[in-house]
C-alpha cells in the first residue's frame, strides 16, 4: 500500500535542514526499496526548501510512521508538522 508523508519545516530551520542534509540522503538511499517518490517542497518562488514529501510503500499506517521516525530531518527536529 502507497503512504503519502508529508512534512513541513519549521520557521528559521534552513541552516537545521542542512546540517541533517547528508544524514538525511544516506537515509533515503537505504531506504530506496520502500520510497515510491520523494521530493522537497518548496517556498511559493523556489528559493528554498520548507518541506518535504515522500511517497512509500509501507503494510500499516505505523510502518509508515516508522520511516518518518527514523528520518534525519525528523530525528534532528526540523519538521513544524509531519502528515502520515
Amino acid at each position: 500500500m502507497l503512504w503519502a508523508i508529508c512534512c513541513i519545516d519549521k520557521p528559521n530551520s534552513k541552516a537545521l535542514r542542512a546540517e541533517h542534509q547528508q544524514r538525511h540522503s544516506a537515509y533515503l538511499k537505504e531506504k530506496d526499496g520502500v520510497i515510491f517518490f520523494t521530493g522537497p517542497l518548496q517556498s511559493d518562488d523556489g528559493s528554498e526548501n520548507i518541506g518535504s514529501l515522500w511517497i512509500i510503500v509501507a503494510n500499516s499506517r505505523s510502518e509508515a510512521q516508522a520511516f518518518v521516525d527514523g528520518e534525519a530531518f525528523c530525528r534532528a527536529g526540523v519538521f513544524e508538522s509531519v502528515s502520515v
